[in-house]
């Protein structure tokens, strides 16, 4: 009966995202109050019953209800109570259903933090809300309904795939989910104001909150999925350029465009349509993503599905919603007419650079993965992108954008002068330059990536440093540091975003242009030499876990006598999904990784060992946990929760022409 009550909440959430979507909409258009105020409660209701029915599924899964399909596909009560609950969103339909929970949740929170919003564009952002809300319950229903019944309830299900069965995999899509829907207010934000026929400083103060949560929530399920990689496939890398970990990084860039877009929209009133496009366009790549992963016109090892029935489906969401904002765009845009007036050197085109940059890395990402199928399609040609084109690609974007970002940050608003923004830098880049000359210096016969990433690395977190400092102003040096603990928590945030993206960087450079790589086969009592370090197989044996028995390796490394670390790299047999995983073990350091895997046996009972000394290989997620703790930074600052209605207090004009 549960379940049948979870089902029918979710048809029920589905014809209130209608009221939604269609009642404030009417009612902003044709200026009713008591129209418009059906938005809010109706955001609360779709959002309680959604987390109602997600609640059900979730219960199902706990107490391993097998007389439910999801379950029996992708549960087994022998499976740890953690990877149970995480199942299910570990599968297409409860993904799906988690989609929806969350898109619901951001139009509750606009209904609660969006008193300060003008009435017909808070009607209009919800009702927008309210319209993907049906779109996405419609599919949930049709085509991917996770509360299916079974005939006969089994005694067990078949299990999750173990590959999903870890900790940072567990985390991964929430966060990933939360960054996806997240952009959605931009986009709601975005046709609202078309609707309008109007974008102004206020507007650009608004929609910086979400695009900064979706950001932060995108950055941090990124990570989190480079790190699953990382350790759990035993291939010992962090990115691979697959389509599915393209299809999240694309939205993070657009995302990040749009962020410092939306400053200049704030400050100076420019770039209004530019923006309003980005916001647009971060939406749909989110939606570009959902497609790939769930329609199987691409394959990854990250795919959800195969059904061309469902990716038709998404096919339809992604045409009517970025075919409608698009046409509303083109009709509105000429109507956002740009108030800034700024020269060619101010910190309004660095702005534009850094836009340029981004949306440009976007689109090469974009083409490389889209290629094979288009290529396909129009071709008749089977083709593969790899990284080396990624690599050679993507990259010299990411090294201008480093270069313009410090100096950028210390141009004045509206007309600058390059040497006097340049004045405090000249310290930063002679460090920069004597930190990758030293670098160069010390490692021998290898490529200039290392040094090269290194200048940059330092280049950045310096320049944000000095960033800070100068916005102390002038004064004795206990004034400074004074001044300096009382700096605007986004000041903070953003300095801490730009030095992590420096420490990113750092290992990006040190993990690609350093790592050691070695493999071979040994027996049981071998020692062998890998990067100065002594690496020597004491045993292999057999152990069972709780759903899975595993290959042990017991393995010492050692460095000039002294004991290092003492790992066990095993290789995991699930017999429930007949399936092998590789369980790599890791001395994690500060300033270097050793990664070991242990592989199948040989004829000659030898065993296939893979090793890599990695340098700088946490630098990565560090530079990322830094950047996403400086979007939370940002977040809290008091400007962020009470400017938009203090500016609306004091008597600016928030409000729109009639229609």
């Amino acid at each position: 009966m549960l379940i049948e009550l979870g089902h029918f909440a979710l048809i029920l959430a589905l014809f209130v995202a209608l009221v939604q979507g269609v009642v404030p909409l009417i009612g902003a258009h044709q200026r009713r109050a008591s129209w418009m105020a059906v938005a809010e409660p109706a955001a609360y209701v779709q959002f309680l019953l959604t987390a109602f029915s997600f609640g059900v599924l979730t219960w199902a899964f706990v107490i391993s209800d097998f007389s439910l399909s999801l379950v029996v596909q992708n549960s087994h009560t022998d499976k740890p109570m953690l990877y149970k609950v995480t199942g299910v969103w570990g599968n297409h339909e409860g993904s799906v259903l988690l989609w929806v929970l969350i898109l619901a949740m951001f139009g509750a929170c606009a209904a609660v933090f969006g008193k300060n919003l003008p009435a017909t564009l808070r009607a209009r952002v919800l009702g927008v809300q309210g319209m993907i809300g049906v779109a996405f319950l419609a599919f949930v229903l049709f085509t991917s309904n996770p509360f299916l019944r079974v005939e006969f309830a089994p005694l067990n299900g078949q299990g999750l795939n173990p590959l999903l069965q870890d900790p940072g995999l567990a985390f991964h899509p929430p966060f990933l989910y939360l960054g996806y829907v997240g952009l959605s207010m931009a986009f709601s934000f975005a046709v609202a104001a078309l609707l309008e026929g109007r974008v102004d400083a206020a507007w650009g103060r608004w929609v910086r909150p979400w695009t900064l949560a979706a950001w932060l929530f995108l950055t941090v399920g990124i990570a989190l999925g480079s790190w699953w990689a990382y350790y759990e496939l035993g291939w010992g890398g962090f990115w691979f350029w697959d389509p599915v970990e393209n299809a999240s990084f694309m939205p993070w860039l657009i995302s990040t465009a749009l962020l410092h877009s939306a400053i200049v929209v704030e400050k100076r009133e420019a770039l209004k349509s530019w923006t309003i496009l980005l916001a647009i366009l971060a939406f749909g790549f989110s939606l570009m993503g959902t497609f790939i992963v769930r329609s199987g016109i691409i394959t990854s090892v990250h795919a959800f599905a195969n059904d061309p029935e469902r990716g038709f489906f998404i096919l339809i969401i992604l045409a009517v919603f970025m075919g409608g904002a698009l046409t509303l765009y083109a009709a509105r845009a000429g109507a956002m007419e740009a108030k800034g007036v700024f020269a060619v050197v101010s910190r309004e085109s660095a702005l534009v650079l850094n836009n340029i940059l981004l949306a440009v890395a976007s689109f090469v990402v974009f083409i490389g993965t889209m290629w094979p199928l288009i290529a396909e399609l129009f071709f008749g040609r089977k083709l593969s992108v790899g990284a080396p084109f990624f690599e050679a690609a993507f990259t010299p974007f990411m090294v201008a954008l480093a270069v313009a970002l410090p100096i950028g940050v210390l141009l004045p608003w509206k007309r600058a002068k390059m040497g006097k923004a340049m004045a405090p830098l000249w310290g930063v880049l002679a460090l920069s330059v004597a930190g990758g000359a030293l670098v160069w210096t010390m490692q021998t016969g290898r490529s200039n990536l290392g040094p090269v990433g290194i200048a940059l690395a330092i280049w950045l977190i310096a320049g944000s440093a000095m960033d800070l400092w100068q916005r102390t102003g002038r004064g004795d040096l206990a004034g400074k540091f004074a001044r300096l603990l009382r700096l605007p928590r986004a000041d903070w945030g953003r300095v801490m975003a730009h030095g992590g993206l420096g420490i990113t960087i750092a290992g990006i450079a040190g993990m690609m242009a350093w790592e050691v790589e070695d493999i071979r086969v040994a027996r049981v009592g071998d020692s062998f030499e890998v990067a100065g370090y002594t690496i020597s197989l004491n045993d292999v044996r057999r152990e069972d876990g709780p759903n899975y028995s595993a290959i042990m390796a017991d393995m010492t490394v050692t460095k000039d006598g002294r004991e290092v670390a003492h790992l066990t790299p095993e290789k995991r047999s699930y017999p429930v999904q007949q399936m092998p995983t590789t369980e790599a073990d890791i001395d994690n350091g500060l300033l270097r990784d050793i990664y070991l895997v242990i592989g199948d046996r040989q004829t000659d009972g030898g065993w296939a060992v893979r090793t890599y000394v990695k340098p700088l290989a946490n630098w990565i997620w560090a530079g990322a946990i830094i950047m996403a703790l400086g979007a939370v930074l940002s977040l809290t600052d008091r400007r962020y929760r009470v400017g938009a209605g203090a500016r609306r207090r004091k008597g600016t004009t928030v409000g729109v022409p009639a229609e």
